[in-house]
């Protein structure tokens, strides 16, 4: 699933291509989605000028001189930028023929995603009660100290909950933590002022590296039938149950937390 790191990576990889672009035409091929495609999205588009794409947490945002299209790459989803004659693939659902030739297309397979209308992006619904993104100055150690406090949940879900903090996704959960030195079952609520600033700091490191290591694949969202390749990430415990942690040597553990995999070492995290 595309996390905040591959959502940033995805807008530095398409902007260039779109900001200050006219939309010539609209084709929604299926707009059954994870919402409805609106039906008068063509006429909403067609004539504007592409003038910014943002990012908010997961959601893109297409901002026109009118309005804005929300963007989600839900499970499976991609954009491409087509710049030469490459045939539309099964699951390309919908594309945005911009003025200069080239092509804005998003694949979903699995249909997660969605393209919304909104007057308004930051305003709406899916958007107003979203928490600080993790790389703002609205993000730190006290703001985490403060939230936390009575909670029981176990700090991991904590800091995956996009309320609190959006973008804070398994993988970056995971590693934020061994880093940190935080087992992920202790209790939010339990944790001192000091050791949240130091996941605080730890949640911006581990997404801030993501995102530049994204920076090298930028050209692959111009002319590709393929996904995007991302980033190889040098994980420290994410998908290395039973190796050997990589500061004491003892093997990491796994457990399940909601449904989903969750390393880490029971020597380091306390």
């Amino acid at each position: 699933m595309p996390e905040l790191p591959e959502v940033e990576t995805t807008r530095r990889g398409i902007a260039p291509h779109c900001e200050g672009q006219t939309i010539s035409r609209v084709t929604v091929r299926n707009g059954n989605l994870r919402w409805p495609v609106p039906e008068d999205l063509a006429q909403r588009l067609e004539g504007q000028i592409i003038r910014s794409v943002d990012r908010r947490a997961k959601y893109l945002f297409l901002n026109l001189d009118e309005g804005s299209v929300i963007v989600h790459l839900g499970m499976s989803g991609s954009l491409r930028v087509i710049t030469d004659n490459t045939p539309p693939l099964t699951h390309d659902h919908i594309e945005l023929a911009l003025a200069t030739g080239a092509t804005l297309r998003f694949n979903d397979p699995r249909r997660f995603g969605c393209w919304l209308w909104s007057d308004s992006a930051p305003s709406h619904p899916l958007i107003t009660n979203l928490g600080p993104e993790p790389l703002s100055a609205d993000f730190n150690g006290p703001m985490l100290f403060r939230l936390s406090r009575s909670k029981q949940t176990p700090v991991k879900s904590f800091i995956m909950d996009s309320h609190v903090v959006v973008g804070v996704g398994n993988i970056y959960a995971n590693e934020a933590l061994f880093k940190a030195g935080i087992h992920p079952k202790r209790k939010a609520g339990r944790i001192s002022l000091d050791r949240y600033h130091r996941l605080a700091e730890a949640i911006r490191e581990t997404l801030s590296a993501a995102i530049l290591m994204g920076g090298t694949t930028l050209r692959d969202f111009v002319n590709s039938d393929g996904k995007p390749g991302y980033f190889a990430q040098s994980l420290l415990v994410y998908g290395r149950t039973g190796e050997p942690c990589k500061e004491c040597g003892a093997p990491l553990k796994e457990i399940r937390m909601n449904n989903r995999s969750t390393v880490y070492c029971p020597r380091c995290q306390r």
